[in-house]
């Protein structure tokens, strides 16, 4: 709706820039909080969170450059231009990337894993559906065509020529819908968290939940840069849901099967 939060002449303040920072610094302080509570050290928190935040970018960059037809790894020149520095990226890039950066950091500091991402998934949740308000605004992960009542129709030339977003044609408000997700999801894990039972639990009911959401809301996406998979029957990032959905599984069908050898072991 609005790409440019600021414009003076040739300065230009990006919302989409803007709204993705403010969703990076909110959910990092909520995931540091949550890291104390578990009894981490603060200093860690903030520099995992760093960490991971500039893997993802790259990651989400990489990724982008992959599936985006006009860019293209083979050909660099094309990853310098404004158009390209000034798009998003591709989310799942980004969330794969900033997990190995920050796994890297957690093996080199020592830190326990599974406690470590239970207390950072709810800050990536609520980062995330921030970072989905600044996606609306630059008119980015834009969806299909509808005729439903909440339908949005997007006006701004700027839009189009950044990202491709289709003008005067009501779509889908993919961005809304996935806001409203992250949201509810963020309340969700913070519920799950102070409920904990078991270390990775926040995490793998985040995978679980997160992967099944996204590939249902990728049916309705009518953005190009995401890639296929099976002869189009599926987007990359339905494929990498359905990865997630099972390791949000496995994470718990393992826990109950390793609290009855306790359990047994306890008793033995």
């Amino acid at each position: 709706m609005h790409p440019n939060l600021i414009h003076f002449g040739t300065f230009a303040l990006p919302s989409y820039g803007i709204l993705v920072a403010i969703g990076m610094v909110l959910g990092l302080i909520v995931s540091v909080n949550l890291l104390q509570r578990e009894g981490l050290d603060e200093d860690f928190g903030w520099n995992l969170g760093l960490v991971s935040i500039f893997s993802g970018i790259i990651g989400s960059k990489i990724l982008y450059a992959i599936v985006e037809p006009n860019y293209s790894l083979l050909h660099p020149r094309t990853l310098l231009t404004r158009d390209f520095l000034q798009s998003g990226g591709v989310w799942y890039g980004g969330l794969v990337a900033a997990v190995a950066g920050g796994l890297a950091y957690v093996a080199y500091k020592r830190m326990p894993l599974l406690d470590t991402l239970d207390a950072f998934v709810p800050g990536i949740a609520l980062g995330h559906g921030i970072g989905r308000l600044g996606c609306f605004a630059a008119g980015c992960c834009f969806g299909r065509e509808t005729h439903v009542p909440w339908a949005v129709t997007f006006t701004n030339p700027l839009a189009n020529s950044l990202v491709g977003t289709p003008l005067n044609l009501p779509l889908h408000p993919t961005q809304l819908y996935e806001f409203a997700t992250e949201v509810i999801l963020f309340a969700f894990l913070l519920w799950v968290w102070k409920n904990k039972w078991f270390s990775g639990q926040v995490f793998g009911t985040y995978a679980f939940v997160y992967g099944i959401a996204r590939f249902v809301l990728e049916f309705y996406r009518g953005d190009p840069g995401r890639g296929s998979v099976f002869g189009g029957a599926l987007s990359l990032t339905q494929l990498i849901s359905i990865f997630m959905v099972v390791l949000g599984g496995i994470m718990w069908m393992h826990r109950p099967a390793a609290q009855l050898h306790h359990q047994t072991a306890e008793t033995n």
